[in-house]
């Protein structure tokens, strides 16, 4: 009986926690954070619309299993997760159960409207969901994700709370080369496909003059455009910032009226680091 006791408690302290996240930027952290004590899988891929991912049956397997799932919150997930959550069957996951985290209810989320209607166009009723881009959330998201592991698994709760420091001594770090690097961007004019990016602009003092999509998540249309266009020859706009998962070819039609350049930026990544490195050196390119 003890040597089945000592072989139980061996194999439980090597065991990993399995976590389900919706985005990769939160498996990034959740790696960071959890180091080989966990085990992630990602649902969406970094270069999908986040509003439209493709649930998959595949992710039936990962999610039934989970002792965890992360999402980003603020009603981004809701074309998708909900039928992966009843078809999990997995109780622990729900919301409001100790297995399930939504990052949204730890950040000040933007541009929360006071009431929705359709006529608004796909509006989040908490807000604009996009707060991974801006750096400032993501050490509070750090620590909110080590407090969660530690209640989950309190064998490995000093291993992440090590990591956490470890992780936010080198996030400060970075936020300083960020900081210089942005400095002379302080008031640039920009438009933008969609309002993914209201959060960096923001952090960094840069100014959205409007966007391609007359309301969020609707096309853009001849008589939006043109406006858009005049506005942006009166205003100074440097740039035109596209994602990675619209068409180009609208950027590209109002940069061949107005001379400003496409500055196609990412969103979303397996490495937060690089994701600010690589987005704070492109737009670099609005000057």
């Amino acid at each position: 009986m003890r040597l089945l006791a000592l072989l139980f408690l061996i194999s439980f302290s090597f065991a990993q926690l399995k976590v389900v996240v919706t985005y990769p930027w939160i498996g990034y952290l959740v790696r960071e954070i959890g180091g080989n004590s966990v085990k992630v899988h990602v649902i969406a891929k970094s270069w999908e619309d986040p509003h439209f991912v493709v649930p998959k049956p595949s992710h039936l397997v990962h999610m039934r299993n989970a002792n965890l799932l992360i999402v980003q919150g603020a009603s981004l997930e809701v074309g998708f997760l909900p039928p992966l959550l009843q078809q999990s069957a997995n109780p622990h996951i729900q919301p409001g159960r100790s297995g399930f985290l939504d990052l949204s209810m730890f950040v000040n989320l933007i541009e929360r409207p006071t009431y929705v209607s359709r006529a608004m166009g796909d509006v989040h009723p908490e807000g604009n969901p996009h707060y991974q881009l801006d750096p400032d959330n993501i050490p509070t998201l750090a620590k909110v994700m080590a407090e969660k592991l530690c209640q989950l698994d309190e064998g490995n709760c000093t291993s992440y709370k090590r990591n956490l420091t470890n992780f936010l001594s080198m996030w400060e770090r970075k936020s300083k080369e960020w900081n210089t690097v942005m400095a002379n961007m302080k008031g640039t004019k920009v438009v933008s496909y969609h309002k993914l990016y209201d959060y960096f602009l923001r952090r960094y003092n840069m100014i959205l003059v409007g966007t391609l999509e007359p309301l969020p998540g609707i096309p853009p249309n001849p008589r939006h455009l043109e406006n858009l266009i005049e506005t942006m020859k009166r205003e100074g706009v440097k740039c035109i910032l596209q994602d990675v998962y619209h068409d180009r070819k609208v950027a590209q039609w109002v940069s061949s009226k107005t001379g400003v350049p496409v500055i196609v930026l990412p969103h979303d990544g397996d490495d937060l680091v690089k994701l600010f490195d690589t987005i704070t050196a492109e737009v670099q390119r609005c000057r």
